[in-house]
């Protein structure tokens, strides 16, 4: 018996809206929603379905009858192919009202909140080459575009160096020019893919777990300062040192050159040694006179810039005085709590990661900021009434959690103590949302600040001030 044919098509849908994971929204003739790729709001196009849920559909554009007056032309050569940057074809003001919406809606509808005014969404500067840190991945056998396979032609280089094709673990598209980190980052990335294939060091091969350069990774700062980490796959030391020679020589710009000789099954570098071949091992992030040093494992906000605007927004909200206690959780490398230190009695932050606490203890000591303690362990385990009782009833909570948002005995602690207030950051407000409606007995919202970190994409980070109900 032959299976019955689940794929539809509808004709001239328009879409309505721009939902959840960047995806497109019309609706079916038949009354379900209607998720779409690469469209743009006002577009109205024929739909041809890829996959079935109770309640709604996935498609793809087949047919475009008439373009929205929201598109703007991609700037990028890999737009479509590549994963990233998946707004690039919207508006960039489109993409600010829509990312602002997302975060009213979340809040109103899954955390079912009172919400104030919310204030207008703050855009980044620079829509492009914001980033501070990329990662590529090398590649024996790069994804061919549709134009290459249907040329006929016999293509013999089939290195790259870029990025995986979206739900694709050993597919690499080559990247000739991406628009998200400055300059010299194109140049490097490229002359270090021509330098390794001219001179036959071999590219990875994932499947095959195979070839010798494996991912590349370039980090830049706000103050000039350029890392660039080589990740090979075993060690091969007359191929290594030609490569490492030739970036040196080629780049010598570049302030931490290093690399890591990795023989796991993936790519994380967290767990191995990090060799410096010239250079520091490390570069500088600078903001209000404070240093950040960062290394090749250390977690800093990949857009320097609206970090800035992003730490001034949480430090606002906070209004803190010389005799507050803060507690900085999920703290990181302490960013944050170093950020709003002087205008505190004392801050006092916890994070899982080791590492992170040790970056966070080193650049405290660097900026020579002597009111801030930091300690490492599970969120859960840690902020407990024993560590309280240690140090002290907070008068100001700042959180910043994973996308998962804060776990429920974390919220269960809060409601515990009842610090006077709460600036809640999130990269997600949707688990934000969630963990709002936990608070929102003992605590009003206030405020509410969008802060777009990532031109392009449909992400967004929310800042929100809850005060103790009276």
């Amino acid at each position: 018996m032959a299976r019955k044919n689940k794929k539809k098509v509808f004709h001239e849908l328009e879409v309505i809206d721009a939902g959840a994971k960047g995806k497109a929204i019309a609706k079916a003739p038949d009354g379900k929603v209607v998720f779409i790729d690469n469209a743009v709001p006002g577009d109205i196009a024929d739909i041809q379905t890829y996959k079935k849920r109770k309640s709604y559909y996935y498609g793809k554009v087949s047919n475009y009858i008439s373009y929205s007056d929201k598109r703007t032309e991609p700037v990028c050569q890999h737009f479509g192919t590549c994963g990233g940057c998946k707004w690039q074809n919207m508006d960039y003001k489109y993409q600010l009202f829509y990312k602002q919406q997302e975060v009213e809606n979340n809040l109103r509808r899954l955390g079912k909140i009172e919400l104030p005014e919310t204030t207008p969404i703050s855009g980044s500067e620079n829509i492009y080459f914001y980033r501070n840190k990329m990662e590529f991945s090398f590649s024996d056998s790069r994804w061919l575009t549709l134009d290459e396979i249907n040329s006929g032609e016999d293509i013999e280089d089939k290195n790259a160096l870029g990025f995986h094709i979206p739900g694709m673990w050993d597919k690499i598209l080559n990247i000739k020019k991406c628009h998200l980190q400055e300059d010299p980052s194109n140049a490097i990335r490229n002359e270090v893919r021509d330098f390794a294939t001219k001179n036959d060091i071999s590219f990875f091969n994932a499947r095959n777990q195979e070839g010798l350069l494996r991912t590349l990774m370039i980090r830049t700062s706000s103050t000039g300062e350029i890392m660039v980490l080589v990740q090979f796959f075993y060690e091969a030391k007359e191929q290594r040192e030609l490569l490492m020679n030739f970036i040196a020589e080629r780049f010598p710009e570049i302030t931490s050159l290093q690399y890591v000789v990795n023989e796991k099954g993936n790519d994380t570098i967290y767990d191995q040694e990090v060799i410096c071949f010239k250079g520091r091992d490390h570069i500088f992030e600078e903001m209000e006179g404070l240093k950040f040093k960062i290394n090749a494992k250390s977690f800093y906000q990949t857009n320097s810039a609206q970090a800035y605007e992003l730490y001034k927004i949480t430090r606002d909200f906070a209004e803190l005085d010389q005799n507050d206690l803060v507690y900085d959780l999920y703290t990181g490398t302490g960013t944050i709590a170093q950020f709003v230190a002087k205008q505190a009695k004392k801050v006092i932050g916890v994070e899982a990661v080791p590492e992170a606490i040790e970056d966070a203890k080193k650049n405290a000591q660097l900026n020579h900021i002597n009111n801030v303690e930091f300690f490492v362990g599970d969120m859960k385990k840690v902020f407990t009434q024993d560590f309280i009782n240690n140090h002290g009833q907070p008068d100001v909570i700042i959180t910043d959690p994973p996308r998962d948002g804060m776990h429920k005995d974390v919220v269960a602690q809060i409601i515990n103590i009842l610090p006077k207030k709460i600036v809640y950051v999130s990269c997600n407000s949707a688990t934000q949302a969630r963990d709002l409606a936990l608070l929102d007995e003992y605590y009003q919202v206030s405020k509410v600040q969008p802060v777009d970190m990532f031109p392009q994409t449909h992400h967004v980070e929310n800042v929100v001030r809850l005060d103790l109900r009276k």
